[in-house]
Order: C-alpha cells, then sequence, then structure tokens
C-alpha cells in the first residue's frame, strides 16, 4: 500500500477547502427554498415524511446569514450536530499534529457513535410526529 505523501494531503486539503467556500458562496448568494434547482429531498417526495435532512439546505443558508434562530427551526438536528462536527473536526487535526493522542478514541468511540444515531432516528420519528 502506497503512504500517502505531505503534497497530497495538502492537495486534498485545499480541494476542500476550495469546494467548501464555492458551496458557501452559492449557498449565501442564493435561498434554496426560493430557487428550484437547488435539489430536493427524495424521501419527502416520495413518502411526505421528513427525513433528518430535510431543511438541512435552507438551515445552511440561514447560518451564513447569522439567521441562527431560522436555521435551528429549518433543520434543529443540523444545528444541534455543530460541537460534535467541530470535535470531530479537532480530532482530525490532533491525530495529524499529534499521531500517539487517544482523544480520537472517546469521541469516535462505537458508543459515540450509537448515541448520536440514536439521537438521529429520536429527531427522525419526533419531527414527523410534532411537524417541525
Amino acid at each position: 500500500m502506497a503512504k500517502i505523501t505531505f503534497r497530497t494531503k495538502l492537495a486534498y486539503f485545499i480541494a476542500g477547502v476550495l469546494v467548501l467556500i464555492a458551496g458557501s458562496f452559492i449557498y449565501f448568494s442564493y435561498n434554496p427554498a426560493t430557487n428550484v434547482w437547488f435539489p430536493k429531498c427524495p424521501f419527502l417526495l416520495v413518502t411526505g415524511l421528513k427525513c433528518p435532512g430535510c431543511g438541512s439546505q435552507r438551515a445552511i443558508h440561514d447560518l451564513l446569514h447569522f439567521d441562527f434562530h431560522g436555521a435551528f427551526i429549518n433543520n434543529a438536528l443540523l444545528i444541534s450536530s455543530i460541537p460534535y462536527i467541530l470535535l470531530l473536526f479537532a480530532d482530525y487535526i490532533v491525530r495529524y499534529v499529534r499521531p500517539q493522542s487517544s482523544f480520537h478514541l472517546l469521541i469516535q468511540h462505537p458508543v459515540a457513535i450509537w448515541i448520536y444515531f440514536a439521537f438521529v432516528l429520536v429527531f427522525w420519528v419526533t419531527r414527523n410526529i410534532f411537524g417541525f
């Protein structure tokens, strides 16, 4: 198996940052609620029920405009997942800087992942029962 070089990692990082910037520009400039060319949720179209990701595009648009209340209304799961996503990103950085660190053993532990999965399922069911 070939070892991934620093240049390859740097190229992936730069490509990821460029994609993030381009996506942020698109979601900042165009509102997914009013533009028909944003993809629609296939689960919602087929079943009439909201999936855990429904409203994420509108929530991202609201976040980029610092409308935290609107973002939470559109998708509370996305907003409440931000701390965990930031921890995963911090874990990636810590493992790169200090490979011997055991920080990842805590936040990527199977129990933590199952707890998050249960949280997603509870959100999915309750948003369809209570209509949020």
